[in-house]
């Protein structure tokens, strides 16, 4: 059996590794386009490789994900983030589970994966072939005749495995479309939010847990958020971007976004502060810091609420605590644009999950098809799970059902 994996990334490159576990006698041809191969695996988790995710449970993982949480849940039963930790460790590759759950290689080396998956794949044959491009795949009786960019040879291959990973424009889809697949169009997944001229952006570093709502929408998201030189980022942001990709898009990236930098309700939030009006009367608000936000930021929102440094609680007006429990609790921010996140550039879109077969990962039209990681309409929010679709995915696919 010929067997052809198209795309040099995580996905492909564990499906192709698989393969012969499960089929022997194979010969496997992986083709990747560019040069590189491993490439996000290389730079993702800032150059450590955020291999996955320490959430185990099915049901509890597949909640990770925007789009295909429900194809995803029956596929975890059978692969997921402890097997494959097995198989890394089985490898000689040690992990480690970091405080926020996210699953690093003990060396916090992004190279250390690549390396034991070059080595699989050359102890398991894999025949790799850089600088190729597939730029039709047409179905015949039995298999699939394979056409290369810039090569006027057609190959024939029994079985195909398509792991090109997300593309930023439909018509990178084109090759498939052309075999009547449905194809998601694709929109970015994990982005930050640009606030140009906003002058909280003079706090660049600053991070804190904060809740933010997408207003006109019911996005909604609470988490550690960090200001950049540019706007917001940190996790509370990176989802909501994920669970609003689409809605997003249609709105150009251009939105108010709503943050709370305190966890307290508002009736809740004028009786502490009447509290300490009346109790520290003669201590000056900027010094009274009793929101715990870092300092930067606490004196940043009492300007922005119109109190002077020098201000006392005594001498606070009723519009002042106004203005204040307004800027702590419904802060408003224009957002025009959005920055990729790093380097892990994520989608959504792709091939419809409506047209795989989730027991194999093959095409429901043509049997012998097979398709994994982020080609599929499927993409999760940051922290390693992006990875594990591609692991869980790839292992289904490599035993070419």
């Amino acid at each position: 059996m010929k067997v052809a994996v198209i795309g040099g990334g995580a996905g492909g490159f564990f499906s192709a590794i698989n393969i012969r576990m499960h089929h022997p006698q194979a010969q496997i041809f992986l083709f990747e386009k560019t040069t590189k191969l491993l490439s996000k695996v290389a730079v993702s988790g800032g150059g450590r490789c955020n291999v996955t995710h320490d959430c185990h449970a099915p049901s509890a993982l597949s909640k990770f994900y925007p789009r295909g949480s429900k194809f995803l849940k029956s596929l975890f039963y059978e692969f997921n983030p402890t097997q494959m930790w097995a198989w890394l460790e089985d490898r000689g590759v040690h992990l480690k589970i970091e405080s926020d759950g996210r699953i690093f290689p003990a060396t916090d080396s992004s190279q250390t994966i690549i390396d034991c998956f070059l080595k699989e794949a050359h102890k398991n044959k894999v025949q790799i072939q850089t600088q190729t491009e597939i730029i039709s795949i047409a179905p015949q009786e039995k298999g699939f005749l394979l056409e290369l960019k810039n090569n006027p040879k057609k190959i024939h291959f029994d079985k195909v495995i398509v792991a090109v990973g997300g593309q930023t424009k439909v018509e990178n889809f084109n090759f498939l479309s052309n075999l009547g697949l449905l194809i998601e169009p694709p929109v970015p997944s994990l982005f930050t939010f640009n606030m140009p001229k906003n002058p909280i952006t003079e706090l660049m570093g600053v991070s804190t847990q904060a809740s933010v709502r997408i207003k006109e929408t019911k996005l909604h998201e609470k988490g550690a958020l960090l200001i950049t030189h540019w706007g917001m980022s940190g996790p509370a942001i990176l989802r909501l971007s994920a669970w609003g990709a689409r809605e997003l898009a249609e709105k150009k990236y251009q939105f108010d976004a709503e943050v709370a930098w305190i966890d307290s309700k508002e009736d809740a939030l004028r009786e502490q502060i009447n509290t300490l009006k009346s109790q520290k009367g003669a201590s000056l608000i900027a010094n009274t810091n009793f929101t715990e936000l870092p300092k930067r930021l606490w004196n940043f929102l009492l300007a922005k609420a119109g109190i002077a440094e020098n201000q006392k609680w005594a001498d606070a007006k009723k519009q002042e605590i106004h203005a204040l429990v307004n800027v702590l609790l419904y802060d408003n921010y224009v957002v025009n644009g959005k920055t990729t996140f790093k380097e892990e550039f994520v989608t959504c879109g792709g091939v419809s999950l409506s047209e795989i077969n989730a027991e194999t990962m093959a095409s429901k039209r043509y049997p012998d098809l097979y398709f994994t990681g982020e080609v599929l309409d499927i993409d999760g929010i940051t922290g390693g799970f992006n990875f594990q679709a591609a692991w869980t995915t790839a292992w289904i696919a490599s035993q070419l059902r």
